[in-house]
């Protein structure tokens, strides 16, 4: 095999449409753009959606939902999963650097402590929000439930 003797695979390589070129090449005249209307003329450009007058789909459709802007996305924590944890490590102490540092939790996300399950031992808690039940589930198991927040600097945590 030599340099001079490469070629493209057989069909890879396409020749571009030559319109506008004269009758003979059977794509002059309108240059494959049809008859009339704006299709036909320089500097069409439809918008996004548009269906030739038609009412378009995004109009036809009802709006449905809501997106609210304030919501506050959790990342929930079961009593079962605390529990688990406190006998996988040999905790007493669950706070959000020790969920984050072991990607329970993202960088930037919030706890929610939920009351499934049950905590038999001790453990001091900290995260961002508590559900009443699992509040109390915590401090009946002998521990404390201290709530993170989000204005506080990370030195003062």
């Amino acid at each position: 095999m030599q340099l001079n003797t490469l070629r493209p695979a057989k069909g890879s390589v396409k020749k571009s449409k030559r319109v506008g070129r004269g009758q003979g090449s059977g794509k002059g005249g309108t240059s494959t753009r049809g008859m009339n209307g704006a299709g036909s003329r320089s500097g069409n450009k439809l918008r996004r959606g548009f269906e030739g007058g038609q009412m378009p789909l995004q109009r036809r459709l009802p709006k449905v939902g809501f997106k609210n802007v304030n919501r506050v996305e959790y990342t929930v924590m079961s009593l079962d999963k605390l529990q688990h944890l406190s006998e996988k490590f040999n905790l007493k102490t669950i706070d959000f650097d020790f969920l984050r540092s072991n990607a329970y939790v993202q960088q930037d996300g919030k706890v929610k402590v939920l009351s499934t399950g049950e905590l038999k031992t001790p453990l001091t808690v900290h995260a961002h929000a508590y559900s009443a039940k699992a509040k109390a589930a915590i401090e009946a198991a002998g521990g404390t439930a201290n709530i993170i927040s989000p204005l506080t600097p990370k030195s003062a945590e």
